[in-house]
């Protein structure tokens, strides 16, 4: 197939749309099931690229969950806790029994969940019956992987009454090393971002700490390679092999830093007691559940649990999680890992990582006030590596 058709292209009355070869090669996908569209094969071929990468860095099967050409979630697959088990719904599985893709694709969809409702996913290895199960419960666009067992073929072609999206690309395929972008007529042309996040590349320390723990050095790697498919201005929360917060496409740096610090402070506060024990009705789904749960963290909590609003989740009202609880729950989260994809201009970033756990960085450095952010890494015993690299993506 050397091109392919589609309903339109970002909008509905953005006609005709295709995607094609220019070299009028065969296209390196098959669509199995569905009719994807033009933003599906925008989050499918950066998320394959960004799964690919983190195979290619850590060894380890990867999956990612893509919205509006941004991850929402990605990691690695290490075996779930029974903690991240229930808060990723998944306690009611065999997940004891989860394949590495399957585990990584539950972390990756589980991390933040409001954000990757409705997702396109990405996933390094052949999709098996595990990960299939994962899927169909979940509402979800559409999914690219390398090959599908003939178990997991089956039960997707039967997700969306035989409408979801399918697709298999090949695992071989080398795009051109020149990549080009028109935009208002005008071709854009530049070299492919072919940058090898390895160990050599988070090896300038320039912090009193200089001690990386080999996890550490995955998690930070793991952060890198997320940046380089995420919309700018961008940062990102790692931590035990899976995206915890991405702050994605802010024009201010401590904007991206705050986001993302917020959406790691949910994924933690998620595990207390407070969050865990919360008495939900019978019958009500996952997605309600993490709405309800989303405001209950936040500060607007008595829009579903004040009189009059509670009845509509849970069985008794909920106790106020209030804000001392929050942050003594929130000081318990440690050894985070975060990368941006340019340089902090000001300390502020790393006062506010400091909030959210986070111990190791990776950023370009080369601002005129790196000796203030150092001096405040210093001030927390940061270790701090300096990439001289610039991760822009757009």
């Amino acid at each position: 197939m050397k091109e392919l058709q589609l309903k339109y292209g970002c909008n509905p009355n953005q006609k005709p749309s295709r995607i094609y070869m220019n070299d009028g090669s065969e296209l390196p996908i098959k669509v199995l099931s569905g009719k994807p569209g033009y933003i599906n094969f925008l989050d499918a071929f950066n998320g394959w690229q960004l799964v690919s990468n983190l195979k290619q860095a850590t060894g380890l099967a990867a999956a990612t969950s893509f919205k509006h050409v941004s991850p929402a979630g990605a990691a690695v697959g290490l075996p779930l806790s029974e903690t991240l088990a229930k808060i990723y719904w998944v306690d009611d599985m065999d997940w004891k029994n989860f394949s590495p893709i399957a585990c990584a694709y539950a972390r990756a969809r589980g991390a933040d969940r409001m954000s990757s409702f409705g997702d396109f996913i990405s996933l390094s290895d052949v999709c098996d019956k595990d990960t299939a199960l994962l899927i169909k419960r979940e509402v979800s666009d559409g999914v690219i992987a390398p090959g599908y067992t003939p178990e997991a073929l089956e039960i997707l072609s039967q997700k969306k009454k035989g409408n979801y999206n399918v697709i298999q690309i090949d695992p071989d395929y080398v795009p051109a090393p020149l990549e080009h972008k028109e935009v208002f007529g005008v071709t854009f042309e530049q070299g492919r971002q072919e940058l090898a996040i390895d160990d050599e590349l988070i090896s300038n320390l320039v912090t009193n700490n200089k001690e990386l723990t080999e996890e550490a050095k995955r998690d930070m790697k793991i952060s890198l390679i997320i940046l380089k498919y995420t919309q700018s201005n961008s940062v990102c929360f790692v931590k035990d092999g899976q995206a915890i917060g991405v702050g994605a496409g802010q024009q201010s740096r401590v904007h991206c830093t705050r986001l993302a610090g917020q959406k790691a402070d949910n994924w933690w506060l998620r595990q207390s007691p407070q969050v865990l024990n919360l008495p939900f009705k019978e019958g009500i789904t996952r997605a309600e559940r993490d709405n309800a749960i989303d405001v209950y963290m936040g500060e607007e909590y008595m829009d579903v649990i004040g009189d009059g609003n509670w009845e509509r989740s849970f069985t008794e009202k909920p106790a106020v999680f209030t804000r001392e609880e929050k942050r003594a729950w929130l000081d318990q989260m440690t050894d985070v890992a975060l990368g941006s994809d340019a340089f902090f201009p000001f300390g502020d970033n790393i006062e506010r990582a400091n909030k959210s756990g986070v111990k190791y960085i990776a950023q370009p450095g080369g601002s005129v006030r790196d000796d203030n952010v150092i001096a405040t890494c210093n001030k927390y015993q940061m270790a701090m590596a300096f990439t001289g690299i610039r991760l822009f993506h757009h």
